[in-house]
């Protein structure tokens, strides 16, 4: 296949994708430059796919660094008509194993997003992020500092849909998920960001993180502040981390007060 042919059909797919999502990414360094070869493995593969199958390959790959803007425009999206299309999401497999999609829930401009995994038992039954144990405690660590859902915080997770047996959620099924995020990220513009466990803070930033080093430290996601700390379900597993998560916290708040004065 040819290069210009290559590009036409990647052109293709990302405006299925921006049909798909409801808003266009912008370009980045990093997009994929095409060469000719002298098999024709994409034509292949598209007359195999359906058009959900090419949006959710164009889901699956691309994945940008932090440091670059995913959002190109968002008009006339609103919060909830981007949770209606979560909703009807089916692009990985855990579509199949739901009981009820997981968008999100808060206040819809909010000082802080707080982002989690993904749904357990308890939201998957509800629908609700961080119903479950792990999200009492979360409610009372962000009371602690002053934050609520109902007030000043929303809470969404990387992942929108519980992994069976609540495991950890295959790299394919965050990257066919994360723009979802992006986009959340885009239209409620929070002032800071507290990620919640290793699986958060990694996928956010798009790179390899050890929660044990970084929590507490503050990175950069297009201009906002992230902060990455232990998950509520770590700290019911081993109370010793209860400390240095409160500790995570105070400097949070600290930051925040910071932002909201400045």
């Amino acid at each position: 296949m040819k290069a210009n042919d290559k590009q036409l059909i990647y052109t293709l797919l990302k405006t299925v994708d921006a049909y798909e999502c409801g808003y266009t990414r912008a370009k980045f360094t990093g997009e994929p430059l095409f060469t000719d070869d002298t098999k024709n493995y994409m034509s292949e593969a598209l007359e195999n796919s359906t058009e959900e199958g090419k949006s959710e390959l164009v889901s699956t790959n691309s994945t940008i660094p932090a440091s670059s803007s995913s959002i190109d425009n968002t008009a006339g999206l609103s919060l909830d008509e981007l949770n209606a299309k979560v909703l009807r999401c089916t692009r990985c497999g855990l579509a199949r194993t739901r009981n009820n999609v997981v968008p999100g829930m808060g206040v819809e401009h909010p000082d802080v997003l707080v982002i989690g995994e993904g749904p357990g038992h308890d939201e998957d039954m509800q629908g609700l992020p961080f119903v479950g144990k792990a999200g009492v405690l979360l409610d009372r660590m962000l009371a602690a500092i002053g934050l609520d859902r109902k007030t000043n915080c929303y809470i969404a997770n990387i992942v929108k849909c519980r992994p069976p047996e609540n495991r950890n959620p295959f790299p394919d099924e965050q990257a066919a998920c994360f723009s979802f995020l992006e986009a959340q990220i885009h239209i409620l513009k929070p002032k800071i960001i507290l990620c919640m466990g290793k699986i958060a803070i990694e996928k956010l930033m798009n790179q390899n993180i050890a929660i044990t080093q970084a929590h507490g430290e503050f990175f950069d996601y297009n201009g906002i502040p992230v902060m990455p700390t232990y998950h509520p379900s770590a700290l019911l597993r081993n109370e010793e981390l209860k400390r240095p998560a409160w500790e995570d916290l105070k400097k949070f708040k600290r930051r925040l007060d910071e932002i909201k004065t400045n």
